[in-house]
C-alpha cells in the first residue's frame, strides 16, 4: 500500500464540495466527523478527500494548521482501510468538530473507528435491516 496523500486526492472542487454538504450522508465518531458522497462513475480517483477544523473551535490559524496536519496525516496512514474495501469512487470531508486538544494517537484512534463506522454503514443493505433469524 502508497501512503501518500498526493495532489490528485485532494477535495479542492467547490461543486464538489458544495455537493457534499447538499447532499452527503454523514458519519460520526466523536471528535471526528465524516461527510461522503459516491462520486460519479467517470472519476478518476477512486477517493477524493478534504480537511476543516472549525474557526469557532480554535480561534488561531496555527492551532486549526496543526489539527489539520494531525488529520491529513492519520489519513495517510489508514486510508488503506477505504482503498481496499471501496469499488465506487466517492468524495469525503474530515472534520474535527470539539475544542478539546486529543493528543495524535487519540485522533488515530478514533479515525480508524470512524473509518470502520462508515464502511459498516455503506455496505448495510435496507433489506437486511427488516430480516430476523428464525
Amino acid at each position: 500500500m502508497n501512503f501518500t496523500y498526493p495532489k490528485n486526492e485532494r477535495l479542492k472542487s467547490k461543486t464538489t464540495i458544495g455537493l457534499l454538504f447538499s447532499e452527503g450522508k454523514s458519519v460520526s465518531k466523536y471528535p471526528l466527523r465524516l461527510v461522503y458522497r459516491q462520486a460519479e462513475a467517470g472519476s478518476e480517483e477512486k477517493i477524493k478527500i478534504g480537511v476543516s477544523v472549525s474557526k469557532k473551535y480554535f480561534k488561531k490559524a496555527v492551532d486549526r494548521n496543526y489539527f489539520k496536519r494531525v488529520l491529513r496525516e492519520t489519513y495517510r496512514l489508514n486510508k488503506h482501510l477505504l482503498w481496499d474495501n471501496l469499488e465506487q469512487p466517492y468524495s469525503f470531508m474530515f472534520f474535527y468538530q470539539t475544542k478539546d486538544r486529543l493528543s495524535y494517537e487519540e485522533i488515530n484512534t478514533k479515525t480508524i473507528q470512524l473509518f470502520e463506522k462508515f464502511l459498516l454503514q455503506i455496505n448495510k443493505t435496507p433489506d437486511s435491516e427488516n430480516k430476523t433469524e428464525i
